[in-house]
């Protein structure tokens, strides 16, 4: 099964990085995190990746085609004008970058894949998020439903303690938070069926906004609820935060 991931956009709030290079190359623990995403879905058995890029997609292009000299020791020999590359990472993928266009909105940039996925189920997920999806019980929950679309939803909930108040603004209630405490957000991590491309116009369709709407109204859109780790990386301070995890060991992604 095919997997595309949206690779093509500014990443304007962490712009401290992004400035140089496509935000899903910003890298955690010397890989970009794009690579991060790529190897939970390998380490689960798939391979086939499309990279939806656009901005700064040389960048993406160049890194792919030098990615064992990236990811393994090299020998140089001047005498012979040979290079050996001592091979570690046998990372068995597929990856098919596609210039989806500079200011292509989400749904065109999937859109313009499609001659890369045919006529097949396919998994799509945002180059900017990581987490230890069970992509098995993502596909199963998507297969039962028998709908075009499924999302991986997250519990985007508080961390504190919750405080209930009355309107005169006295406290009623202290307590720790629970599940329903927080709103479940799209994550990414979706399973879709061809159909959806019938719901995507062009370049300028945000797949967030009428394409799943339409597909909501239409009763096609199921929702697979993770109750693990997930982390996105849309700032310097989330940034930094998946850096620490990974220095410390303790990055629950990593699954590989």
């Amino acid at each position: 099964m095919k997997v595309v991931i949206l690779a093509g956009g500014r990443g304007t709030r962490i712009s401290e990085e992004s400035h140089l290079k496509p935000k899903p190359m910003i890298e955690i623990g010397g890989l970009p995190i794009l690579v991060h995403i790529m190897k939970i879905y390998s380490a689960q058995g798939f391979n086939d990746f499309i990279i939806c890029a656009g901005y700064k997609q040389q960048i993406i292009k160049e890194y792919f085609a030098h990615y064992f000299l990236y990811n393994n020791d090299v020998t140089f020999d001047m005498n012979s004008n040979e290079r050996i590359i001592h091979t570690k990472s046998m990372d068995r993928w597929k990856v098919t970058v596609v210039d989806t266009g500079l200011n292509s909105d989400t749904g065109g940039r999937i859109k313009r894949v499609k001659e890369y996925i045919g006529n097949e189920r396919f998994m799509m997920t945002y180059g900017d998020a990581v987490g230890d999806i069970d992509f098995q019980k993502l596909l199963d929950c998507h297969a039962k439903s028998g709908k075009y679309a499924t999302l991986t939803c997250y519990n985007f909930g508080q961390n504190k303690g919750v405080v209930d108040i009355n309107k005169d603004g006295s406290v009623k209630a202290f307590r720790e938070k629970s599940d329903v405490d927080g709103d479940l957000i799209n994550i990414g991590f979706m399973v879709l069926e061809p159909e959806v491309f019938d719901y995507i116009e062009g370049d300028a369709t945000s797949f967030e906004n009428e394409p799943l709407r339409q597909l909501v109204k239409d009763g096609q859109l199921n929702s697979y609820l993770h109750k693990g780790f997930w982390q996105c990386m849309d700032t310097l301070r989330e940034k930094e935060r998946l850096e620490s995890l990974w220095e410390s060991g303790k990055s629950p992604w990593k699954i590989w």
